[in-house]
């Protein structure tokens, strides 16, 4: 019987990938002892692990306050992963083009797990603004972007996503309870469109579709977010969802999906 992946971690190089983990937007500079307290691990682990990762460059120490914040190694890996990725390059142009038409922020989301992350955005001139920030992980359940993809995964892979981290509520308007989220996907499956309607953030609405690849795979969706006042319902529904739909197809066609015409 051939062994699980995780039989063969090995736990130095996992606590390492934890410790680049632990950085967010919120928290890019931290020093021993809070890596240390967030990790549960001894502050002797911690700067070994540490001092490995500044040698190579992960991470940079700062000469006044000994705190560290991720190296340009990690972004020089990251770019390389980026330039890889067919979505991020095909889907750029469609993303500038639905950011200059409806003037919001755009932005392109690959669904991981129950979360979805931000892969790349373009930003709307707009004063009031909403910005996901790449990287950025988002409930799926609860955004436009996540659930324009999990609409399209099998009863059996939502079941099992469920299992690991059981949707609950982040305002008054989150869809939660598995019967009213497969009825709130099954709508989003056909239409091809996804509302976000103050469901993540209050006071924030969007939409999103999906990104279907030569395989006819959801491999992604594209869409907008920005303040509910400027998204009213009927603009969501009336004007702003077949342009949204028109971005999703064009990148599906640039990733060699056979789209029929509209």
């Amino acid at each position: 019987m051939r062994k699980a992946k995780s039989d063969y971690l090995i736990q130095s190089v996992s606590r390492a990938l934890d410790i680049l983990e632990a950085f967010a937007p919120g928290q890019a500079a931290l020093g021993v002892t809070d890596l240390s307290r967030k990790l549960k691990l001894h502050k002797n682990n911690v700067f070994r692990l540490l001092a490995t990762l500044e040698t190579r460059g992960y991470v940079e120490q700062d000469a006044e306050s000994g705190s560290y914040r991720l190296g340009m190694k990690t972004f020089e890996v990251a770019s390389v992963f980026l330039h890889h990725l067919s979505l991020v390059k095909q889907a750029r142009v469609a993303l500038e083009q639905l950011a200059r038409e409806t003037d919001e922020a755009a932005c392109l989301g690959v669904l991981d797990g129950h979360t979805v992350v931000c892969v790349d955005e373009v930003e709307t001139a707009q004063p009031v603004r909403v910005v996901s920030r790449l990287g950025r992980r988002l409930p799926g359940h609860a955004s436009a972007l996540g659930k324009a993809q999990l609409a399209f995964r099998t009863p059996d892979e939502l079941e099992q996503l469920w299992k690991a981290e059981e949707p609950t509520a982040l305002t008054g308007r989150t869809t939660v309870g598995r019967a009213r989220l497969a009825e709130e996907l099954a709508r989003v499956a056909g239409q091809d469109l996804a509302l976000e309607d103050e469901e993540l953030e209050v006071g924030v609405r969007g939409l999103a579709a999906p990104v279907r690849d030569h395989a006819k795979r959801v491999v992604g969706a594209i869409g907008i977010r920005g303040p509910a006042f400027r998204l009213p319902l009927d603009r969501l529904e009336g004007e702003l969802g077949p342009r949204v739909r028109a971005a999703a197809r064009e990148v599906s066609r640039r990733l060699g999906f056979a789209v029929l015409p509209a």
